[in-house]
């Protein structure tokens, strides 16, 4: 299993401009093949999070379901939004 994200390290994925933040952006780069990473909030969508599941799957990329939910998520992201879903694009570190 893969270690936990903490909060610093989604902020400096942030900082480094490499994330997607969004549920829809996220699926449609999932299908395109761009994705290297998915986080996901601890009360995500039910929907959701089965959709990411599944093309995941299909692209052999991983997921990770924080601790965080998507609310905290939000703030740590220092957006005035819930956040339920964070892609990390491939190629970026």
């Amino acid at each position: 299993m893969a270690k936990k994200v903490t909060t610093t390290e989604i902020k400096k994925l942030l900082k480094a401009g490499n994330v997607l933040l969004g549920t829809e952006r996220t699926l449609k780069s999932l299908r395109l093949g761009r994705i290297e990473k998915v986080l996901l909030s601890s009360n995500v969508n039910e929907k959701a999070e089965k959709d990411i599941n599944y093309y995941a799957g299909l692209s052999n990329t991983e997921v990770q379901k924080l601790d965080i939910p998507n609310d905290e998520l939000g703030v740590v992201c220092k957006k005035p939004f819930s956040i339920s879903v964070i892609s990390v694009v491939k190629g970026a570190k």
